[in-house]
């Protein structure tokens, strides 16, 4: 098998849970594994929630076919309930949709059987040491505020993130990215958003794909396009300072006339600041809740006053929320939800730019949902 190494969890190993119903697997997997992990078992879908409410654990190698449920339905219940334990899917039924369907439900990876074993530990140490960078980030959230506060405070919570976040597995530090480097930092936005609730990053690479399907029908300059796919990945970053946030597909009902949609919004710019990313980014920050008629605004623009990148992401933003299949939330048909939309034309939204979306949505309908949940950030 040769040398594998594992993260380092100070002064213990990591804890794996492996669910599968068939005894075979079940047990080769516990001997593979056994080396680098503690072990734990189940053979079925309630046994597993019960070794999650006595044990520690930390990753979950989960059947797809278990003989009191879907996998599926179990990963959506463990995302749920403990939304920091790692979920690795290890199927003999396995389909690209399956995959796919996995995936948007939290998982972190799949693996067909028959696997290889090298494969195997490379994908659970990975999918471990994203685990320590996200538990870095959870608990940077829940103890500092540092990032949403003074420019200065943010300049110098971003450098201690940095240094941080891209030392955890390597043996010596990476440098830190240089202000204004988007490509490098956008693995440490991702895992921020990921931190707070893996809805809201779902929520804004989704956003960020389908503002893109709109300015593909404008005649946009490069810059603009690469501020509108990073803008729109983190117009909703201000989030992450609300205290116990959970993203629910109407968020933006309760809160995009009042006080605290302008509070989240600011925040968010500012904590941005320090990044030196173009003005636009901060703009679409700042400003996507504006609505096109200027009435209950956060900030009062109204019409082209507001700027061009927000009011894509208005729209993109409101197409998500209508659209997306989440527990707790029907969602809406794509023709029902572009209807809805076209009918706030002239009021929420640009009456031209709703037109294209709308245009631009039903002409490649068929291939929407797979290619919005394939998207995970604006450099892929």
């Amino acid at each position: 098998m040769g040398t594998h190494t594992s993260p380092e969890y100070v002064g213990t190993k990591p804890s794996v849970l492996v669910v599968d119903d068939e005894t075979g697997p079940r047990d080769a997997l516990k001997v593979i594994l056994r080396p680098f992990f503690t072990i734990h078992s189940a053979d079925n879908a309630k046994s597993a929630l019960r070794v999650l409410k006595d044990q520690h654990i930390d990753l979950i190698t989960l059947d797809q076919k278990l003989p009191d449920r879907q996998g599926i339905d179990l990963l959506q219940d463990i995302k749920q309930d403990y939304a920091d334990i790692e979920v690795i899917i290890i199927t003999g039924y396995g389909s690209l949709k399956s995959a796919m369907e996995g995936i948007r439900h939290g998982a972190a990876g799949y693996l067909l059987k028959p696997f290889n074993v090298t494969e195997l530990i490379t994908l659970i140490n990975q999918t471990l040491e994203k685990k320590q960078r996200l538990d870095y980030l959870r608990s940077f959230l829940k103890t500092s505020t540092a990032l949403w506060g003074t420019e200065q405070e943010a300049a110098q919570a971003w450098k201690d993130l940095q240094a941080n976040y891209f030392s955890i597995g390597k043996s010596a530090p990476e440098p830190a990215a240089k202000t204004g480097d988007v490509t490098a930092l956008i693995p440490l936005l991702s895992d921020l958003l990921e931190a707070k609730d893996r809805q809201l990053l779902n929520h804004c690479s989704r956003v960020s794909f389908y503002a893109s399907l709109l300015a593909n029908q404008l005649n946009l300059s490069l810059p603009d396009q690469k501020g509108l796919a990073l803008g729109a990945f983190l117009h909703d970053i201000g989030k992450i300072s609300i205290p116990n946030y959970k993203y629910a597909a109407n968020d933006d009902d309760g809160i995009k006339n009042g006080v605290l949609a302008k509070a989240y919004s600011e925040a968010g710019a500012r904590m941005l600041l320090p990044l030196e990313f173009q003005a636009e980014v901060g703009q679409i920050v700042v400003y996507h809740h504006e609505r096109f008629d200027g009435l209950g605004n956060p900030h009062g623009l109204e019409g082209e006053g507001i700027p061009l990148l927000a009011r894509i992401v208005a729209i993109a933003q409101a197409f998500d929320n209508l659209t997306v299949d989440m527990p707790g939330h029907l969602p809406m048909s794509i023709d029902d939800a572009i209807r809805k939309i076209v009918l706030q034309a002239d009021t929420h939204f640009d009456p031209k730019l709703t037109e294209l979306f709308a245009q631009v949505v039903r002409e490649c309908k068929s291939s929407l949902p797979a290619l919005a949940i394939a998207k995970t950030s604006p450099t892929t």
